[in-house]
């Protein structure tokens, strides 16, 4: 792995006039951190926390107040940096005319591609967000998960090796969701660094290696996912199949420690999102069976 880091953000201050005072507003307030190549780094906090602007500043479309903003080495500022680097907004805006082809096509083109570079870029982008089917359909027809897997595939089309998403999912069904997240663990997969602005806790919790949480432009607490949500006093045992006589003896073996209290015991719980997407699973799977049975009755 290089040592050189793929994000190294030192000290960054960014503030703004304000409008109807005199005073400046400080948007981002002292913010440091690191994010070392291959990694997935989360960024959490509330709307107007300060997310935005700190990747903002980061892909150097907003000057720093103070402090600096490196991309593999290079000054944020500066045109270089953006080189290696893939950018989708919360809110990506696409020409509606054109079809999901044509719109990668048009990226490509920017990004310097030409002839035959150009046609196989664009099959691998369609084939690796799963767009192969819609490749011929109107952007303006496009769901909004399939809206943001055509603005990852843009944001992929000159092979950066960093990935910046603001807010990924938001207004994405749980389905489309889910899919984005999948991609984001297969481009970790190929080495890529990926920088997410989220303020889904269970999104960044999912695909993150590193969590930073930021309030009021301040980062509060930040360090490897694990560390970040163990409960260090606490120890988790989980048992299968297990009698209510040798719960008995667990919760007896328990209260005879020293030091050591009992807090619960009970079935682990899935997540509401998980249990949605299993329903969905079975749902798709039934009525693909009623279909192929009807079509074997029909016959």
């Amino acid at each position: 792995m290089e040592n050189t880091p793929a994000v190294q953000i030192n000290h960054l201050v960014k503030e703004f006039r304000s409008p109807f005072r005199k005073t400046k507003v400080r948007a981002v307030d002292d913010v440091s951190l690191t994010i070392m190549p291959g990694e997935v780094y989360g960024l959490i906090g509330p709307n107007g926390s300060g997310k935005s602007t700190t990747m903002k500043a980061l892909l150097g479309l907003l000057a720093p107040t103070a402090g600096s903003c490196h991309v593999f080495g290079k000054n944020s500022l500066k045109t270089d940096s953006r080189q290696e680097t893939g950018f989708l907004p919360e809110n990506p805006y696409f020409y509606k005319h054109l079809n999901g082809e044509e719109t990668l096509r048009f990226y490509a083109k920017l990004c310097g591609m030409r002839g035959k570079e150009v046609n196989q870029r664009v099959d691998e982008m369609l084939e690796l967000v799963s767009l192969q089917g819609a490749r011929k359909r109107r952007i303006g027809a496009y769901s909004k998960g399939m809206l943001q897997r055509i603005g990852l595939a843009q944001a992929l089309i000159h092979e950066p090796r960093l990935l910046i998403l603001d807010e990924p999912t938001a207004g994405v069904d749980p389905v489309g969701s889910r899919e984005i997240r999948d991609l984001i663990v297969q481009l970790k997969e190929r080495g890529v660094t990926v920088f997410l602005c989220s303020h889904l806790l269970e999104q960044v919790q999912e695909v993150c290696d590193h969590v930073g949480i930021i309030f009021n432009g301040k980062i509060v607490k930040a360090g490897s996912l694990d560390d970040l949500i163990a409960i260090e006093d606490q120890t988790e045992i989980l048992v299968k199949n297990a009698s209510d006589r040798t719960l008995a003896r667990i919760k007896a073996v328990i209260a005879d420690a020293e030091n050591t209290e009992f807090i619960h015991m009970g079935k682990p719980r899935t997540t509401l999102e998980r249990l949605f997407l299993d329903e969905a699973k079975k749902s798709d799977a039934a009525s693909t069976t009623m279909t192929d049975q009807k079509g074997d009755h029909h016959a």
